[in-house]
Parts: structure tokens; C-alpha cells; sequence
């Protein structure tokens, strides 16, 4: 059975590998804008049956335990947490941060095609056309595009998503476009792209999309950033944790080879 021992344990050890890669990935981003941390979840896997429970007896009773040997463990998935970031003022006009359940709506360039994609990160800038795009290394378009004057001098964006911009020589207030928030049944279920980006996936469902405050939306935030979700304390918790396992694993190989060792010395 020491054989057995060995490959079980090594699952044991490659799920922790994959684990330690979740754990640095979220520590890694605790200073990237609107980022949601993960976890892996594990699940045992194939059964060896020796006995099944319930098997009679010779007293015709059913035996109330079996006998069954696990055959290690594996990554069932990875699970992303929505749960709110906190906020930090900014005092950037174009900083926005959603309170509440909701993505902006972006257009990026995905496969050599313009998609619309969802973040959570809401630090905005302008373009040279004066669109109001993420200030990421793909610089993508807010849906539906707003743009911004070129003489404007103050921009107010409202909880409810409404642009408002003040223009030069004017003191009336214009309305230059509305901010829509997409939100879905299961945003656990999205891709997740890289730059603060994710995708519509058959897991997500698809999106509904509304302005701020309106079945049941988030409200924005101006001048404020949500920040990673990420509890360091936590995370470094769970760094040790997982380092443990990996050396419990590693001493179930060790121990494996020191009983197929002494069987191995029993012919001397």
C-alpha cells in the first residue's frame, strides 16, 4: 500500500502548489483597483472499495461501515469573491467607485475583436477624442460612450450615473451622457480576462444592465476608487496554512518510502 500512499499524497501536494499560486495571486493585487480575490475549492476524489457498507454478514445483517480507500484530492475550482472593497478618496474627477452590486460596461479589443467586457475597477480617464476611457494598458471605452468637451472645466458625475459638465464662459450646467451598470446572476461564474477585465460566460448568464440605484444597482461614488478586496491578514493566514499541508503531504511521501524501505530490507 505504500505505493498508493505515495501518488495519493503527491495530489496533496499539487493541490497545494495550485492553492499557493490563488494565495500569491491575491496578495500579488491588494494594490490593484477594483480587484476580487479567489479561492480554490478542492474535492476528494476516486474511492477504492473494499467492502461496501451494507454488505450482509452471516447473520444475514447488514454491516453498518464499509471499507474504502481515498485516492488523494484535486482542484475543483476556482471561486471569485464580490464582497465590497473598501474605498479611498481620490479627488480625481474621473475616479468612480460603484457601492453595491453592479460592473461598468467597457469595450476592449478581445481576440482581435471589439467586445464588450465588465470591471469592477473604476479609475477613468480621458482619451485624445475626450471619451471617457479605463486608464489601463488597454485604455477601454466606457459603454455607452461619454464624451467630455474639449473646454469643459468641471465634470459632476451623480450616484445615479448622470454626466454633467460645466463648459468655459457658461454657467448653466449641460447633460452630456449616462453611466448604465451591468450586473448578473452568478458574477462568481465570470472569465476573468487580465487588466481588471471580465467576460460574459455561460456561468454568468447574461447581463442586465440599468442606471445606478435602479433594480437593485449600485450607486457611484465620484472622486473615490474601490480598492482590492483582498485582507492581507487573511491571506497570509491561508499562505501558511497551505505551506503546512504541503509539508504534512510531503511527510506522508517520506513515510511511504521508509515502509516500502523496511519491506524492501525484510529479504536481508
Amino acid at each position: 500500500m505504500g505505493i498508493q500512499t505515495l501518488y495519493t499524497a503527491a495530489t496533496g501536494m499539487k493541490a497545494m502548489d495550485f492553492k499557493l499560486n490563488i494565495v500569491a495571486n491575491n496578495l500579488a493585487n491588494i494594490e490593484t483597483a477594483g480587484f476580487k480575490r479567489s479561492r480554490a475549492n478542492f474535492e476528494d476524489i476516486l474511492y477504492q472499495t473494499l467492502e461496501e457498507p451494507g454488505l450482509r454478514n452471516g447473520l444475514d445483517q447488514p454491516l453498518p461501515i464499509g471499507k474504502q480507500m481515498g485516492l488523494g484530492v484535486m482542484v475543483s475550482g476556482t471561486q471569485l469573491n464580490f464582497e465590497q472593497g473598501a474605498l479611498d478618496q481620490t479627488n480625481q474627477a474621473f475616479d468612480l467607485a460603484i457601492m453595491g452590486d453592479g460592473f461598468f460596461q467597457v469595450q476592449a479589443f478581445i481576440d482581435g475583436a471589439e467586445t464588450t467586457v465588465y470591471t469592477r475597477a473604476g479609475n477613468f480617464s480621458k482619451n485624445a477624442d475626450g471619451e471617457i476611457v479605463l486608464a489601463n494598458s488597454k485604455g477601454a471605452r466606457l459603454e455607452p460612450a461619454i464624451t467630455i468637451p474639449a473646454d469643459a472645466t468641471d465634470v459632476m458625475i451623480s450616484p445615479q450615473g448622470l454626466v454633467q459638465v460645466r463648459v468655459a464662459g457658461a454657467t448653466a450646467i449641460s447633460d452630456v451622457g449616462q453611466i448604465e451598470l451591468a450586473r448578473f446572476v452568478n458574477p462568481a461564474g465570470l472569465k476573468q480576462l487580465a487588466s481588471n477585465l471580465y467576460q460574459e460566460s455561460d456561468a454568468s448568464g447574461p447581463p442586465t444592465t440599468g442606471n445606478p440605484t435602479e433594480d437593485a444597482l449600485g450607486e457611484l461614488q465620484q472622486n473615490y476608487l474601490e480598492l482590492s478586496n483582498t485582507d492581507p491578514v487573511r491571506e497570509l493566514v491561508e499562505l501558511i496554512h497551505t505551506q503546512r499541508s504541503f509539508e504534512l503531504n510531503s511527510q506522508s511521501i517520506q513515510s511511504a518510502d521508509q515502509t516500502m524501505q523496511t519491506v524492501n530490507n525484510l529479504r536481508r
